[in-house]
């Protein structure tokens, strides 16, 4: 069965999910997803530029070619991501601000539903374990054995979710 891939690829979604929370301090995953007009296609910022956190609170977008600065510029505006970028012509530089308390609490909430989200999921890739279970008509002792199996499973994965959740929320709360 592939439950287990499934419920992996849950757990990773997740990760990923949170890696999109800023913590007040630069993350080069911070614009990943950040499309920029290239020559008329939409290009992932990755694929233009190499991006760095020289400081805790500072990302430096430094594209290959100088001719698009100003449209990784335009594009992580219009991503809408809190920051403001700036620029010196050579390349793209982002400046975290700091938190307010209120905003780390919004954050926090986000990880949360993030990570309920998570849960969610695994509950639904159960059920759908359960019904092939069911379906296969195993013994009824081999059936329980293989609901058990799957039920820690379950487990396993929600307790990694919530060791996300927890270092995420750490991680924002830290001042």
């Amino acid at each position: 069965m592939d439950t287990e891939n499934k419920m992996q690829k849950a757990l990773e979604n997740v990760i990923s999910r949170l890696t999109t929370i800023r913590a007040g301090r630069a993350n080069p995953a911070l614009v990943n997803g950040v499309m920029v007009e290239y020559y008329g296609t939409l290009t992932p910022i990755q694929s233009l530029a190499n991006i760095t956190a020289p400081e805790a609170r500072q990302l430096l977008i430094k594209p290959f070619d100088k001719s698009c600065v100003k449209d990784i510029e335009k594009a992580i505006q219009e991503a809408n991501i809190g920051i403001n970028p700036t620029n010196n012509g050579e390349m793209v530089i982002l400046t975290i601000p700091e938190l307010t308390e209120d905003r780390r609490k919004e954050y926090v909430k986000l990880a949360r539903n993030i990570g309920e989200e998570g849960k969610i999921a695994l509950r639904n890739i159960r059920t759908e374990a359960k019904e092939e279970i069911t379906k296969a008509q195993y013994p009824e002792d081999e059936e329980k054995l293989y609901l058990d199996d799957l039920q820690e499973t379950v487990d396993k994965y929600n307790k990694l979710i919530d060791e996300e959740i927890k270092k995420k929320e750490s991680e924002l709360m830290e001042v």
